[in-house]
């Protein structure tokens, strides 16, 4: 089972669809992320959480 890092995003209220799309979208490609859960509150916050896997080298000799 692989190990993964995560990475909480707080996006407020007042930001447009557009632009959380966009901060995502950088984040996935320049990042490594994936979108692991993304909560809608009735106020109109978003949280998110990103997640990548944890490469981890093993010696060969």
């Amino acid at each position: 089972m692989p190990d993964y890092s995560y990475l909480n995003v707080y996006i407020p209220r007042d930001t447009s669809r557009e632009a959380a799309r966009q901060l995502l979208t950088e984040h996935a490609e320049h990042g490594d992320w994936e979108l692991d859960v993304l909560r809608l509150y009735p106020d109109g916050t978003r949280r998110v959480r990103l997640r990548r896997k944890i490469i981890r080298v093993t010696r060969t000799m």
